[in-house]
């Protein structure tokens, strides 16, 4: 069996694969692992870890997962003896979820937040049996179905609730590592890619220390990071 020892650990190569997030694509001073095979993605605990360290990737597979999980329930939605409330929840405990896995950890900007929302209708359309030749406004069938909270405030509780339970890690926490230490040397030219942690100043309107000093305090950070509206859903 081909395999290579690392560090004092026996690697197979057969079933390693080798991901570097780096731009360059470059590895120094690792001759050993250059001989594995690199790939541009890989699915680490159900969630894909590009490359790149973005997640437009992710956030489209798992709207596409959680298309198809809406298709197989499709004899519930022909159900008229099903209210429309009861269909509501079972979306939120049956496709929602899936959805969502991971979501803690996504970067979400203006052009994915608009594709979160456009998912969102196209599964409350498709609950309704509301044909595309309809001309049935958005608005129109959030009313009709008393949805006040969307998909994509959802998305930010729950990354705000993620970076309150990091700011009130120990000191040692790897997260909290993560999220407040800095790389050495300089990055190149041109406009630095979103990151998550700017999530936070574009929401509250707060800086990174700001938040971690005002998520200490649960019971404010509990207010701040609950969507704007009580959903349907408790």
């Amino acid at each position: 069996m081909p395999h290579c020892q690392y560090q004092d650990k026996i690697v197979n190569k057969t079933k390693t694969k080798l991901l570097t997030v780096d731009r360059e694509q470059v590895l120094t001073n690792c001759s050993r692992l250059n001989t594995l095979d690199r790939v541009s993605d890989f699915n680490y605990l159900g969630s894909l870890i590009t490359n790149d360290g973005n997640c437009d990737s992710e956030i489209k597979r798992r709207i596409q997962i959680a298309k198809s999980a809406m298709t197989k329930l499709e004899k519930i939605w022909k159900n008229t003896n099903i209210t429309k409330r009861t269909k509501v929840r079972l979306v939120h405990a049956l496709v929602f979820p899936i959805f969502l896995y991971g979501s803690e950890t996504w970067t979400i900007k203006a052009n994915l937040k608009t594709r979160i929302d456009a998912f969102e209708m196209w599964i409350w359309r498709k609950m309704l049996r509301i044909p595309w030749t309809a001309f049935r406004r958005n608005e129109s069938i959030l009313n009709e179905l008393k949805i006040f909270v969307r998909l994509s405030d959802i998305c930010r509780s729950r990354m705000l609730k993620f970076l309150g339970h990091i700011a009130r890690s120990g000191p040692e926490s790897l997260e909290k590592h993560i999220l407040m230490g800095k790389v050495e040397g300089k990055r190149r030219r041109g406009r630095a890619p979103a990151r998550w942690c700017d999530q936070t100043q574009s929401y509250l309107q707060l800086r990174l220390h700001e938040a971690l000093h005002t998520a200490a305090d649960r019971s404010t950070w509990r207010t701040l990071s609950r969507p704007n509206h009580n959903a349907v859903i408790d």
